[in-house]
């Protein structure tokens, strides 16, 4: 199986695993009005709602691939500038704090872990991303492309999910210090920001 710049897609995923987001802050806000528990069970509902954008991923692209490798290099590359405005919004974005609040009504861990999912799942911006990220790294010159696919979107998620398990574990237990401190958000979107910037230039210029 073969996988353009593996080691980019590492670093790539790493940076935007560890930028606050929509999940980051619904694993955040769980586990500081619930605690540590609420938190992973949150984390492991965003996992699953993760794994249905990759199957739809590796669905959607696996047949585009089959059916034109014209139509997919076009999609690659409106992903590629996708990913540098992506990039470029988080260069100029200013420096929010993440606001989690402790007064979130407590909820069954069952209920958590569906509500964790369902944030996931009926988020367009996350199946977009995922059209637009996973294409860079393809080979489309070997036999099957699905099992590429499927790499990158299980080794993406579960890296997210091990940084949401760690964000639960912090705000879990120093939730109030971390809601006060918005050093550790401003490098990562700069960082991140470089770095999508940086995908992107490289796929349309080469």
């Amino acid at each position: 199986m073969l996988i353009h710049n593996f080691w980019l897609f590492v670093v790539a995923s790493l940076a935007l695993n560890i930028t606050p987001g929509n999940d980051m802050l619904y694993v955040a806000t769980r586990s500081t009005s619930q605690g540590v528990k609420a938190g992973i069970i949150s984390s492991l509902g965003i996992c699953v709602g993760c794994m249905v954008h990759i199957l739809a991923a590796v669905i959607g692209l696996s047949a585009l691939i089959a059916q034109s490798a014209i139509a997919f290099n076009v999609i690659k590359y409106v992903g590629a500038a996708y990913l540098i405005y992506l990039g470029i919004r988080a260069l100029l974005s200013k420096t929010q704090a993440f606001n989690v609040s402790e007064k979130k009504a407590k909820l069954g861990y069952s209920k958590i872990f569906w509500q964790g999912v369902l944030t996931n799942v009926l988020n367009p911006k996350v199946a977009l991303f995922f059209l637009a990220f996973l294409p860079q790294f393809i080979d489309i010159s070997a036999k099957h492309a699905w099992p590429q696919i499927l790499f990158l979107g299980a080794w993406f998620d579960i890296g997210g999910t091990l940084v949401n398990i760690l964000v639960a574990v912090l705000f879990g237990r120093l939730g109030n210090w971390f809601n006060k401190s918005a050093w550790f958000q401003k490098w990562q979107g700069k960082v991140t920001g470089a770095i999508l910037i940086g995908l992107g230039i490289k796929v349309a210029t080469k």
